[in-house]
């Protein structure tokens, strides 16, 4: 039997997404589900693990505010468009990990757009301020309002719901004494303590009774936008925070002043923490200060202010959860733990709360990124910012747990140093030490140490005139036994080599730089400088021996540099535009041949550039090998991929016969051969990941899950082969994800080699189709007509078929047949009724199946017969609903586009039946006139001749045939 094409085949198993772009945020009760804004879209996120559990597509207007009930049964959702949309959720599935999202109503709820929303602690109720300066209180289930409030004169900034005690003995008398019914008196005492409180960009407060229906105080202390308002049953209070860097708390039953409490700051949010009189607060600063709301006194220590683009923007609380979220300016969620609030003392002050999880909403363009870590369990992202961003991709033995490391995509922690946006990384062979260079002009070399969360800045290389564009670190592990193979977390790398839009390199040697003994960072001299390019240089490697290094350039060149001594040997010249990356082949890369040229043991080379193509060179006469055309932009990143892991079952899948061992063993050879041979990866700015045999110049697969520019390429395996060797790890490479691309798109998508299972897969379907086509003729000897017919229909084998029904309608017409069989035959409805019996029992696949089919034989007249005759027993079989049934249904092919719609198909076979029957007239009629021809000529001009042969009466003779040919 013929053996499946061992094909790479990969596939996108997970993918890092924003889960905020700004604006509004809702968390509910449990604090588990969380609500965001993804551009127009609203996401809905498990808190605890990251998934996103349900998207709720918006309507192209930016979402104004969001707002999710305690129990996570709705979630609304207003916009820009002036529309409310409330959703119903199903309950969280824990394993299918989502949510079931049904939009109930869309509402216009005001005039202008919703501002601010609230939902009571019932979540029955929902409060939105809108910019029209009016308040409406609405009952989510029945999608009504319920309330309607005006008396602000400008935007309604804040709402809060809460409830305050049950009037007292006297007040209720005194409202019994108003009132004539029992039912009235019962309604107030069930609703007479409901509140609303408002404020709005005047800095005024207000207070809503939701029974009376009117406002029961206005609060007029603050002197600008009342930014947020919350309620404390312990205190019964009601505090509110604006942007005039006060915080007042107000009595809720004389709703007068109780503190002023100056914070100094704009402050954007502000609650109270349940039962305490403590409250936190966050604004302009991007620090969560808290405050004793008795005292008047902040309780943490002072904490330096930060950065305006980490401004914190909103707090999410509920009471009882041991955490607030706070929301901050750069689209990032921190969890603050609440724990050493429980063990405050009035007049005591706590260090500032610590932050156990840190969330990125929002990786804005991803330039680059690399795998860290002794296991690769991690992943340093560099996504457009003065910092990078290491998540984890895995569980890991080598990295202490703790709260929100565990789940994929979760951040470990961020470098901070550089002054400027980071555009370039690299990690050396062991992944403890990771090298950063960015537009600061600078370098950075970080030790990152898993076990101890130890992530620190070992040393900064400054010397260059301009933004780094190229850093690389050796890839390979030094020689076995040695110190630095053993202890690689104590032993930086040898050295480092930069390149900068200054056009020039520099080599920085770390091998020998001590530990660090306080904060302070190595700060060594560059050993050389070399002015290499006449334009920006893009990229940087180093190969696998550590003795060359190359250098990748705008001015469409790359140069072989020698390590050492830091001199040129060689200059790639071929591309017709700048080159944007290059990569030295791994170690013991097979010999590589073409018409072009032949690699040696010198080695090889991999470049990408704005050309649109990705060649391949050959280190011994530095000439191109091959070149590779498919991408429709610049190649922006390449990358040399391990092979493809191909295992074989215990019967070696190869299913032959003891009579093909030569050829088993041909087989085994080309599939060993392929599983030596590493591939090639291309990013590009069409959005594609193109993977490249070099050994055959072809292309392998393209990889499409992005939607802008792929800037960056990464593989577990930093030098491109499978015999990386992690001595500090007990577990190698156990990161399942063969690839990681990210883009300007903002994601990051983790590619699995399918590979393996790919071919095991086509391998058994490709046994199984045999034994079925075996079992086919075996029924088709049998004259097993059911069976076959059956099986022929599951394997879509139309010419089988079509001679399966052929013979059988022919066998029927025999006239050789006994006269038993011939009576059975003509009360059929094909002439056989096995036939007859599969086709009345045909499921909605097969049925459409077959009708496909009698539509390409109806269009010949030599099968035209056979068609017909199974057409007529279907109709016959199957009522008229059944195929106004089949044509509702939608059918996708495998490609996924929309299959030939019934209809289309009964239109074919009534055409074609028509051009059919009037062939067959047409047959009839002239049919008629042979008839009387062969008639004629045996009454009339054979006995003519005849008579004038015997009586030599011609000239009668001839009248007769004249009027023979006349008529």
């Amino acid at each position: 039997m013929s053996k499946a094409t061992v094909k790479p085949t990969f596939e996108a198993s997970r993918t890092l997404r924003p889960i905020y772009t700004g604006g509004s945020t809702a968390l509910d009760a449990t604090g588990r589900i969380l609500l965001t804004c993804v551009g127009e879209d609203a996401l809905i996120v498990d808190l605890d693990t990251g998934d996103q559990l349900a998207s709720l597509e918006g309507d192209g207007e930016i979402i104004t505010s969001l707002a999710i009930t305690p129990s996570a049964s709705h979630a609304i959702v207003c916009s820009r468009s002036m529309s409310m949309r409330i959703y119903s959720l199903s309950p969280f599935d824990e394993t299918s990990q989502s949510i079931e999202a049904e939009l109930r109503r869309t509402l216009k709820p005001h005039t202008a757009p919703v501002v601010t929303t609230a939902v009571d602690p019932t979540g029955t109720l929902l409060a939105t301020g809108g910019a029209d300066g009016s308040i409406k209180v609405w009952d989510i289930r029945g999608g009504y309002v319920t309330h309607t409030f005006h008396g602000h004169g400008g935007v309604i900034s804040a709402l809060c719901f809460f409830e305050v005690s049950a009037p007292d003995s006297a007040t209720k008398k005194k409202s019994k004494r108003r009132s004539d019914e029992d039912a009235d008196m019962e309604d107030f005492a069930s609703t007479a303590g409901f509140r609303l409180a408002s404020g709005s960009e005047d800095g005024k407060v207000r207070v809503w009774d939701l029974h009376k229906r009117k406002s029961i105080a206005s609060l007029e202390s603050h002197v600008s936008l009342v930014r947020s308002l919350s309620f404390s049953p312990t205190e019964n209070a009601l505090l509110s925070a604006s942007r005039d860097k006060t915080v007042i708390v107000w009595d809720a039953k004389t709703w007068k002043t109780r503190r002023i409490i100056p914070v100094l700051e704009s402050v954007e949010a502000a609650t109270f923490i349940a039962d305490s009189g403590l409250c936190v607060v966050g604004g302009e600063n991007g620090k969560l200060r808290v405050w004793d709301c008795n005292r008047g006194s902040e309780v943490t220590h002072d904490q330096e202010a930060g950065e305006e683009f980490e401004a914190i923007v909103a707090i999410q609380y509920s009471p009882g959860l041991s955490f607030a979220m706070t929301v901050h300016a750069d689209q990032t969620l921190r969890l603050h733990s609440l724990e050493l609030l429980s063990d405050y003392q009035p007049g005591s002050t706590l260090e500032p709360l610590t932050i156990i999880r840190r969330i990125s909403g929002n990786d804005d363009e991803i330039i680059d990124l690399a795998y860290v870590g002794p296991d690769r369990s991690m992943l340093a992202l560099a996504t457009n910012t003065e910092s990078i961003r290491v998540v984890s991709v895995g569980p890991s033995e080598d990295r202490s747990t703790g709260q929100g490391e565990e789940f994929f995509g979760a951040d470990i922690t961020n470098l901070e140093g550089h002054d400027d946006i980071i555009i370039c990384i690299d990690a050396d062979w062991s992944g403890h030490w990771l090298a950063t260079g960015a537009k600061d002009n600078t370098a950075r070399l970080w030790r990152l140490d898993p076990k101890s969360s130890s992530y620190t800045c070992f040393a900064v290389f400054t010397g260059h005139a301009e933004s780094l564009g190229a850093i690389a670190l050796p890839r390979v592990p030094p020689p076995a036994g040695s110190a630095a193979y053993n202890d690689p977390l104590n032993h930086p790398p040898s050295f480092l080599m930069t390149g900068s839009q200054d056009r020039t390199i520099k080599r920085w040697d770390t091998g020998k730089l001590p530990p660090l003994k306080g904060e302070k960072a190595h700060s060594p001299k560059a050993v050389y400088t070399r002015k290499a390019h006449e334009k920006d240089i893009n990229a940087i490697d180093i190969d696998s021996a550590s003795a060359l290094f190359a250098s990748a350039s705008q001015d469409r060149t790359v140069k072989i540099w020698s390590v050492e001594e830091g001199s040129a040997v060689g200059i790639l010249r071929g591309h017709k535009r700048g080159v944007w990356s290059i990569r030295f082949a791994p170690p013991k890369t097979p010999v590589i041949s073409s018409e072009t040229g032949t690699s040696t043991n010198r080695g090889l080379a991999v470049t990408a550039s704005g050309d649109k193509t990705v060649k391949l060179w050959s280190l011994s006469d530095y000439s191109c090998i091959l070149t590779f055309e498919g991408h429709t932009n610049s190649v922006l990143k390449v990358l040399w991929l391990p092979p493809p892991q191909v295992s074989t079952n215990k019967d070696g899948e190869e299913n032959q016969d003891d009579d093909d061992d030569e050829e088993a063993a041909t087989a085994s050879t080309h599939k060993s051969a392929a599983q030596t041979r590493p591939l090639i990866a291309s990013a590009a700015a069409d959005g594609l990941v193109k993977i490249w045999s070099p050994y055959t110049g072809e292309l392998e697969t393209t990889l499409d899950n992005h939607t802008d520019r792929v800037w960056a390429l990464a593989s577990p395996t930093p030098s491109g082969s499978r015999s990386d060797v992690k001595p500090t790890s007990s577990k190698v490479n156990t990161t399942p994800y063969a690839l990681v691309s990210g883009s300007a798109d903002s994601t990051v998508t983790f590619w699995s080699d399918t590979t393996s299972a790919t071919y095991t897969a086509t391998v058994n379907a490709s046994a199984e189709r045999v034994e079925q086509d075996q079992q086919l003729q075996n029924y088709v000897r049998a004259g097993q007509y059911r069976e076959a017919i059956t099986l022929a229909l599951q394997l879509n084998h139309p010419a089988r078929l079509l001679s399966l029904f052929t013979a059988a309608v022919n066998a029927a017409e025999d006239p050789t047949l006994p006269a038993e069989d011939r009576a059975r035959a003509a009360n059929s409805l094909t002439g056989n009724p096995s036939i007859d019996e599969v086709l009345q029992s045909l499921d909605a696949a097969n049925l459409r199946s077959l009708l496909l089919r009698l539509r390409d034989w109806n269009t010949n007249a030599r099968t035209s017969r056979v068609a017909q005759r199974i057409l007529f027993a279907l109709f016959r079989s199957y009522p008229a609903s059944t195929f106004v049934e089949l044509a509702a249904q939608s059918v996708r092919g495998k490609n996924g586009r929309a299959a030939a719609g019934l209809k289309d198909i009964l239109q074919a076979l009534s055409a074609y039946t028509e051009r059919h029957y009037r062939r067959v007239e047409e047959l009839v009629d002239d049919s008629f006139l042979v008839e009387w021809v062969l008639g004629e000529m045996d009454g009339g001009v054979g006995l003519g001749a005849l008579t004038n042969g015997v009586n030599g009466d011609s000239e009668e003779a001839h009248e007769k045939d004249v009027v023979m040919l006349e008529a």
